[in-house]
């Protein structure tokens, strides 16, 4: 539940913070007041799109925070843990958001940066908003086929046939791409073939390639080459180093016998004459390699030229070429295998519809069942709401499989004796429609684990007695959520376990909005009562406000 609420700039509210309990809260005031900020500023933590416009009229921006007690429900910190968020601190949700008027707005979920998508999935698990809007969403018949599954306990049944079925029209969409795909003809399957012969002559290898670029680079340039490793050769050789360095190497050995400080200098320069001696060897070796066949060169300058053409055509590097080498080896390896790949995806998908049929059987089995316990409890529910003769019929009928099974539901209704059952939008009014969708919500409340309930005006069109027993049937509510409800009912008002008044002033330059609780103070409420009733100064109205609040104390 909601433990407290911050609002500060949302429309015409200035600030407002409140502390908050379980149960049912009634938020009450006059026509215009402003009861919708309390609304707005709980579906802005729900993840609700907001328009600048929200901001209060001289300020930067509006902020909203919560903290909202999860308790020991897993399902929060699962959540959290899955968008990367930070999970609850001692059982607490922390909330914060803000909208600027000129700016990008802010989204804090425990303190970490959070997106509007992440606000949009945590509201759906923690607040439910039922409006005047509500009863048309009751006409729709995959509203009702919820409700059903819902009281069903079809959750977990449904998730799994649900991902039966995304599966098979994945199979159906591949097998179709696959059946659809343009097969080559004889002469592009031969062109084909012939590119592939031809990749496939080369060692495409990125250490194959790199020797043949240096091979080729040495065997182009042959007799350059030659000429420089003679070059090297005489000078290391004979005709250098290796005339000059004897006659050096004798000296220095002269000169340590003299002088022994000198030994390390003649070691130094024997083994300058063993390195030059290395590097002679080397360049001969390198020498030695240079070949002077010409049928060996042309063929290094055949596999350069083939090299050089598959850079041309399909990129810089081997890896490419490889890449379209692959390519084209698996787009003729799909030719000879369309059909036979088309009919294995098409008899995966069958079989795949076969195990959904039985999966849809078992829902209709369980939906049947739930649908005369559910119509039942809804009937008695519409009795207390003053419907004495009204009949409600849950009708589940085959229908073609789908992605919810392969039941068509629709509610039946009868508000009065004699006449016949028709589908709600064909015969309920407004006022109906909204009791028959309280009345479900009610009976539907004991398997809803959405902790926080949002009633707007839910008893509009409703009055007297059945006001009374709407205010009752919310008010149970309250023993398993946290329920708030906008009401003009004061027969609604007395029966919260909170009461919050929401005022509006003037003068001339400014308008504001505030919003108390009033349980607190008996004569506050009573004489909130009474203004509902029609006048706060009367004492016959302060005397009804009275009475409205004992009964509902008993």
């Amino acid at each position: 539940m909601i433990r407290r609420l911050v609002i500060r700039d949302l429309a015409l509210m200035d600030r407002a913070e409140l502390e908050l309990g379980a149960g049912f809260t009634v938020v009450t005031g006059e026509t215009g007041a402003g009861k919708s900020v309390l609304l707005g500023a709980l579906s802005l933590l729900a993840g609700h799109r907001a328009a600048k416009t929200v901001v209060r009229k001289g300020a930067e921006e509006c902020v909203v925070e919560a903290d909202f007690e999860v308790g020991e429900d897993p399902r929060f910190d699962a959540l959290l843990q899955e968008l990367d968020l930070p999970v609850c601190d001692e059982g607490l949700l922390l909330f914060k958001r803000s909208v600027h008027a000129t700016k990008a707005g802010r989204i804090t979920i425990n303190g970490g940066a959070a997106t509007l998508a992440q606000l949009q999935q945590l509201g759906e698990l923690w607040i439910d908003f039922h409006g005047p809007g509500e009863p048309q969403k009751l006409m729709r018949t995959e509203t009702q086929l919820a409700m059903l599954d819902l009281h069903a306990g079809l959750g977990k049944a449904l998730a799994t046939y649900r991902a039966g079925w995304r599966q098979r029209l994945g199979l159906l969409r591949a097998a179709d791409e696959a059946a659809g795909a343009e097969k080559l003809s004889e002469d592009e399957e031969a062109f084909l073939r012939s590119q592939l012969e031809k990749l496939g002559s080369l060692d495409l290898s990125d250490a194959a390639v790199a020797k043949l670029e240096r091979d080729h680079a040495r065997a182009s340039r042959a007799q350059e080459l030659g000429a420089l490793l003679g070059q090297l050769d005489a000078g290391l050789g004979t005709d250098g180093l290796g005339e000059v360095l004897p006659k050096l190497l004798k000296a220095s050995e002269d000169v340590s016998r003299i002088d022994d400080e000198s030994t390390a200098l003649r070691d130094r320069l024997n083994a300058l004459a063993a390195e030059a001696e290395d590097i002679r060897a080397d360049y001969a070796r390198l020498a030695r390699g240079l070949s002077d066949d010409d049928e060996s060169v042309g063929e290094l300058e055949t596999k350069m030229n083939l090299w050089l053409e598959f850079r041309r055509k399909y990129g810089p590097e081997a890896v490419h070429v490889r890449a379209k080498r692959d390519g084209i080896a698996q787009r003729l390896l799909s030719q000879g295998d369309v059909e036979a790949r088309v009919a294995k995806l098409r008899a995966e998908a069958a079989q795949l519809e076969k195990d959904l049929r039985k999966q849809a059987d078992a829902l209709h089995a369980a939906r049947a069942k739930a649908a005369d316990k559910l119509a039942g409890a809804v009937r008695k529910m519409l009795g207390a709401l003053g419907f004495k003769k009204a009949d409600l019929r849950i009708e589940v009928a085959a229908a073609e499989l789908g992605p919810q099974g392969s039941d068509a539901v629709r509610f039946l209704f009868c508000p009065n004796a004699g006449q016949d059952l028709l589908p709600l939008d064909q015969i309920a009014s407004s006022g109906e429609a909204a009791r028959v969708m309280l009345a479900l919500k009610t009976v539907l409340a004991a398997v809803d684990q959405t902790p926080v309930l949002v009633f707007d005006e839910v008893d509009a069109n409703v009055g007297g007695e059945i006001g009374a027993q709407v205010g009752r049937e919310l008010a149970a509510l309250g023993a398993a959520h946290q329920v708030f409800c906008v009401t003009h009912l004061p027969q609604v008002a007395a029966l919260g376990h909170a009461h919050l008044v929401v005022t509006k002033t003037q003068d001339e330059r400014s308008t504001t909005v505030a919003i108390a609780p009033v349980h607190a103070k008996r004569k506050d409420r009573e004489s909130e009562l009474a203004r509902m009733l029609g006048d706060r100064a009367s004492k016959v109205a302060l005397s009804h406000a009275r009475e409205l609040l004992a009964a509902a104390a008993d």
